[in-house]
């Protein structure tokens, strides 16, 4: 006999031997009164792995003749084993009487991880293996292993190799790649409604299928296979809508009438308006039919980009060409254009006309509201000033239209001569010019403009009226004596003002002839060149001027020589009939 038991032979033992293999494979542990063996006899151990600690049954023979030994009880603790015992191992005699009969038709049901199933005899139904087995107890039978139903017997967890993973199929494959979003699949998470169906991919390797736990919703799947082509082709359509109007904007002709349209509109057009700008407020106030039929008529045209700012009188209904031609027609503008020079008198005539309203309301609504129209807070500074705003008039062209209010049209024109004006630090240029206030060089503006008749002119006439504001000159001792002045007492504009020694005795603040110095302010509105020349005039010594004809003013030192310009002016006057 060899180890175990065993015969010569070199048959392995069945892997349910609760004595095979290491400490960490537990073998099924022999049923409460049976032996662990069929009743065969057993040798003396040379090796033995560590014995699990479980506590023993009585040993029951199973129905063998004899049994050399019984089992033995386990150690509580720290068990040894048996090549370190070899002499305190108690050999146990046999029992002739009491084992209980082994019977090979008792099924056996265990496991072969122990202890957690329930201890039947070894073999129990079953022909013993073992017994059949040349030298196991002498017996001999057929091999259990060798017919077509068995199986390969399990490995020690030491001789175990890893079971190879199933070949995967292109159907397994196409399983992995399915879409598992609830989205798609209909699975979202609840109980009610579930359709199972077996599906052959979730069969196990060992026989049998699984019913799958996840549902698949054809209904949803629909609806949302219907939700991304809603959601794509409404994207498309969009693309292609904006697209169309892109490409109609660009390339397509722009809806237009025909002909000179009929009816009348006013419109206004702000300062620095573009085409596009122009062409929007016609079609709002229905003289074009679109924005696009005017641009391109005005761009088909040399002087379309030249439309001046305003107010215009056009018809409805007009054809792009038509309103292009129109807004180039200075007929059709219904604007007010203040002219450098011009007197406030004047401007507010020409407002109560254009506005058609009484004569003198614009007058009489500037001396009433002078202070909220926007004057800057130097102006005024005198009690003496016959208009306050006069010179804040800015020369310009304006939009005055029926309609409008005279305060509107007021706060336009004082707006702009504080833009123009702004331009410049007047208190830091008045200043540098020797003269008290900013208003005093829009006074000295307002008589370069008077006096000076040509723009070629204003540098020197500038010169002459700071040299003459000289207190120590000998030529005016401090005088300007301009009949500019008496003419904007008088509110006249004429060459023959009378007499010096007339003129000397009108009694007014704004008399150059009688006062020293600038009078209390301007006499006019100076436009951008005029202002330009009073910050800048010419260096000289002259004290007079006088012009000549268009392109030639005469400048003089001297009073003798003033004269003799004089003479030559006069007679000018007189070949031309004047």
């Amino acid at each position: 006999m060899t180890d175990y038991g065993r015969g010569p032979g070199s048959e392995p033992w069945h892997p349910d031997d609760p004595l095979f293999g290491d400490q960490g494979w537990r073998g099924e542990q022999a049923a409460p009164g049976q032996a662990p063996y069929g009743g065969q006899p057993q040798q003396q151990y040379p090796q033995q792995q560590q014995y699990p600690q479980q506590p023993q049954p009585q040993p029951q023979q199973y129905g063998g003749p004899q049994d050399p030994y019984q089992q033995y009880p386990q150690q509580p603790q720290n068990p040894q084993q048996y090549p370190q015992q070899p002499q305190n191992r108690q050999q146990y005699p046999q029992q002739p009487q009491g084992r209980q009969q082994y019977n090979p038709q008792q099924q056996y049901n265990g496991g072969w991880d122990t202890g957690q199933q329930p201890a039947m005899p070894y073999g129990a139904g079953q022909p013993d293996p073992y017994a059949q087995q040349p030298g196991y107890g002498g017996q001999q039978g057929s091999d259990y292993y060798a017919t077509p139903e068995a199986y390969p017997p399990p490995q020690p967890p030491g001789r175990r190799r890893a079971e190879p993973a199933p070949e995967q199929t292109d159907w397994d494959a196409e399983a992995q790649q399915e879409e598992t979003h609830p989205f798609f699949t209909g699975d979202d998470d609840r109980d009610d409604d579930r359709e199972y169906d077996d599906d052959p991919r979730e069969t196990r390797r060992g026989g049998g299928s699984e019913r799958r736990g996840k549902t698949k919703k054809k209904s949803r799947n629909g609806c949302a296979c219907l939700v991304v082509s809603l959601v794509l082709v409404g994207g498309l359509g969009g693309v292609a809508y904006f697209g169309y109007q892109f490409w109609q904007g660009q390339f397509g002709a722009a809806e237009d009438y025909t002909g000179a349209g009929s009816g009348s509109a006013q419109v206004e057009i702000p300062k620095g308006a573009g085409l596009q700008e122009i062409g929007n407020i016609l079609k709002r106030a229905g003289i074009v039919k679109s924005a696009g039929a005017f641009v391109s008529a005005a761009n088909s045209d040399p002087k379309g980009k030249s439309i001046q700012a305003g107010v215009y009188l056009l018809a409805k209904g007009m054809s792009g060409a038509n309103a292009v031609d129109a807004m180039l027609d200075p007929a059709s503008r219904n604007n007010l254009i203040v002219v450098p020079g011009r007197r406030n008198s004047q401007i507010y005539a020409e407002i109560d006309k254009r506005l058609e309203i009484k004569a003198g309301t614009t007058k009489a609504v500037a001396k009433a509201k002078a202070k909220s129209l926007g004057l800057p807070d130097w102006a005024d500074d005198n009690k003496d000033i016959k208009d306050p705003l006069e010179g804040f008039l800015y020369p310009a062209t304006y939009a005055v239209a029926k309609g409008m209010k005279p305060e509107a049209v007021l706060k336009k024109m004082v707006a702009q001569a504080n833009q123009e004006f702004g331009k410049k630090d007047l208190k830091a240029e008045a200043k540098r010019l020797g003269l008290k206030t900013p208003l005093q060089v829009l006074t000295v503006a307002s008589l370069v403009q008077a006096e000076g008749k040509y723009k070629n002119d204003f540098d020197k006439v500038s010169r002459v009226v700071y040299n003459r504001l000289k207190p120590n000159n000998l030529e005016t001792v401090g005088r300007l004596e301009f009949d500019s002045t008496i003419n904007y007492i008088k509110s006249e504009s004429t060459l023959d003002v009378g007499a010096v020694d007339d003129l000397r005795k009108i009694d007014d603040p704004y008399n150059t002839y009688d006062i020293k110095g600038l009078p209390p302010g301007p006499i006019g509105n100076p436009g951008p060149d005029a202002f330009s020349s009073s910050l800048s005039p010419t260096p000289g010594p002259w004290f007079y001027f006088v012009s000549i004809t268009e392109d030639k003013t005469l400048f003089a030192v001297t009073n003798a020589e003033h004269e003799k310009n004089r003479k030559q002016y006069e007679a000018e006057q007189e070949k031309s009939g004047q």
